[in-house]
């Protein structure tokens, strides 16, 4: 008798559940959790945003738009965008199913089978298994002990077979904001080698530095991915944009129709509506909470002070075991991120800490706990 079991493909085969996700599940079977794993903002979708989406689904905006967005989002975006970094004649708008789609097509559109796309380490887990979904290699450059990206360290890892250079800023895992000399010069090892940079800058409104740099002020051979999921509260809406030179859009336009067809048509109204509103409310409240856990841990944790979005990458403390650490931690029904789900090594955790401050505090109680425990 035939076998029957379905064949599954090398490319699934190669794809890793996300050791993030796995703590989101798990916190769904405790009764009282502190959960700071899953990075989302603890806010929801302001009133006039929900209203937009409410109005455009009861006008009967609810069909296919054009693949590439509604004409005025983009138009929206694009004005956004002329005003951070000038003329952008020669680039074009598109709105994604989230950054996280915007990736998708940055990837499918930019690299083929064998070649390789520089990302730091740590890193956003999606960079390295976007890269297996495609038959890329993601090859980390590293950023430690203080999370800064530098020329130098990339250039190090350049081969004839890499085509992109991924930097994230403010970054997931590790808080770390991007400075303008920092930015300046990845985008001149841009320039000078021809590899573009893939800027994921989707905490652009989470900074608390002077102000959100994005190499893309610096060079034109730079594709820049943000979205509405993390400023706007609504992770789960999927709006997600990019900003690219014309001629790569116009190619991802095609790859878009032909997998998540279009972001979702209300959703697109919602977002614009979005762009009107001011969300420095909000980065001041997160810049209070970075405050509170940060000044809670430093005596028990070394921590690297975020300048962006809302994630801590403490280390662990000098010969604490990790898995010993996270068994304390879920013991206590307290939720972090091993450092190893988002790095080729294990001596830090991610912690999230889009979370209302009583939590807060008492997560640095029970980390401060562990601590002194595990010594």
């Amino acid at each position: 008798m035939a076998d029957k079991s379905i064949r599954i493909s090398q490319r699934a085969l190669g794809i890793k559940a996300s050791g993030i996700r796995k703590f989101f599940e798990l916190g769904l079977s405790m009764k009282n959790p502190i959960d700071l794993s899953i990075g989302q903002a603890h806010f929801d979708v302001p009133e006039e945003i929900k209203q937009a989406a409410i109005g455009a689904i009861n006008e009967g905006r609810n069909r296919y738009t054009v693949t590439q967005g509604i004409p005025e989002l983009r138009d929206a975006l694009k004005a956004r965008y002329a005003q951070r970094f000038g003329d952008i004649s020669g680039c074009e708008t598109m709105v994604t199913c989230g950054v996280s789609g915007g990736l998708m097509l940055t990837f499918l559109a930019t690299l083929d089978p064998g070649d390789e796309i520089l990302i730091p380490d740590p890193y956003f887990v999606m960079y390295r298994h976007l890269a297996t979904m495609v038959g890329a290699k993601a090859v980390t450059y590293d950023i430690y002990p203080e999370f800064k990206p530098t020329a130098a360290a990339i250039r190090a890892k350049i081969t004839d077979k890499t085509r992109l250079i991924l930097v994230n800023s403010p970054s997931n895992p590790t808080g770390y904001a991007l400075n303008e000399a920092e930015a300046r010069e990845l985008a001149a090892l841009s320039d000078e080698t021809g590899i573009p940079l893939v800027s994921d800058e989707i905490y652009e409104d989470f900074i608390y530095t002077e102000r959100h740099v994005s190499p893309r002020e610096f060079t034109d051979n730079c594709i820049v991915l943000s979205g509405a999921s993390k400023s706007m509260g609504m992770p789960g809406w999927r709006m997600g944009w990019l900003l690219a030179p014309r001629d790569l859009v116009e190619r991802m336009y095609s790859l878009q129709q032909f997998s998540y067809v279009c972001a979702p048509a209300p959703l697109q109204w919602a977002a614009l509506k979005g762009l009107e509103l001011d969300f420095a409310a909000h980065r001041e409240e997160y810049r209070a909470k970075r405050d509170l856990v940060y000044e809670g841990l430093k005596d028990s944790y070394r921590i690297v002070k975020p300048g962006g979005a809302f994630y801590m990458f403490p280390y662990l403390p000098d010969g604490v075991d990790p898995e010993r650490f996270l068994e304390a931690c879920i013991k206590r029904e307290l939720l972090v991120v091993p450092g190893g789900a988002c790095s080729d090594r294990n001596t830090n955790f991610r912690l999230c800490y889009a979370a209302t401050d009583e939590k807060l505090k008492r997560a640095v109680d029970m980390l401060n706990d562990i601590a002194g425990e595990l010594r």
